[in-house]
């Protein structure tokens, strides 16, 4: 059980730095502080599974930084498209879109993230991890049991009120009306004025975000579905076109053989 709430801080430890660095980028990028993460916390536990993740997988590779540096860009960038799908299906939003950027993957990775998750993984596996787990192993037992047990309970509180936010989020989404997601996000940001501040501050963690609704999707899926059926009925008018081409010029190949004949029997 050691192992497995020394795993339990390490997860916590790399949700904290995480965010930290989240919150750093986006210091950077608009010039004010912002609270990053779907949960209210200090926290991104999708850095905490990384962190995870990349250590007990990667652990065996410690003799090939090469290797350790490829995986870690694989294993992040895996976890990172599966969030940005997860989350979207869920609760019908884009959260992040990269498909400005060079390099990426449907938008929800790009090499600008993959270049410094495999320099991160780096770090992660020869030096955060040895250097964690030693100041693991001179606290007692019950210390990291109590730490352990604690920081889930803490974070099992904050999902419970994050989901609810999300949801509220939803909900509200669904009630405006648009022609885009552009259209349908700005309505949602007028809205949830009047929304508890956990609500209104999804929308400011993720400054980029596109919301759209059940009503966008399925008017969406019925452009889809009609730009389908015409590209069907003209791929099908251009083959009978062809077919009555081939025809005519076999006709015309015919009558010239015909009269070629003729002329050799006169």
């Amino acid at each position: 059980m050691t192992e497995v709430y020394s795993y339990i801080l390490l997860f916590f430890i790399g949700s904290i730095l995480g965010w930290c660095m989240e919150v750093v980028c986006k210091l950077i990028q608009f010039h004010r502080f912002i609270n990053r993460g779907f949960l209210q916390g200090p926290y991104c536990p999708v850095y905490g599974f990384g962190a995870v993740l990349l250590t007990v997988l990667l652990s065996r590779h410690t003799e090939d930084p090469v290797a350790v540096l490829i995986l870690s860009m694989v294993i992040c960038g895996t976890l990172e498209y599966l969030t940005s799908y997860l989350m979207e299906k869920l609760f019908h939003a884009r959260w992040w879109d990269y498909s400005g950027k060079r390099f990426n993957l449907n938008g929800r990775v790009c090499a600008d993230t993959l270049i410094p998750f495999g320099l991160l993984g780096l770090c992660m596996v020869y030096f955060v991890k040895p250097f964690l787990f030693g100041l693991f192993a001179r606290l007692s037992f019950s210390v990291l049991r109590g730490l352990s047990v604690g920081l889930c309970a803490v974070l099992l509180v904050d999902f419970g009120v994050s989901l609810w936010a999300l949801i509220r989020l939803h909900v509200r989404a669904n009630t405006v009306q648009g022609d885009s997601t552009e259209q349908i996000t700005g309505a949602v940001r007028d809205l949830i004025v009047s929304e508890s501040v956990m609500v209104r501050r999804l929308l400011t963690a993720f400054p980029d975000v596109r919301l759209y609704n059940r009503h966008l999707r399925e008017r969406l899926k019925k452009e889809s579905e009609r730009l389908r059926r015409e590209a069907q009925a003209r791929r099908e008018a251009a083959r009978q076109e062809i077919e009555e081409n081939e025809k005519r010029m076999r006709a015309n190949v015919e009558k010239l053989r015909q009269a070629r004949r003729l002329r050799k029997g006169s």
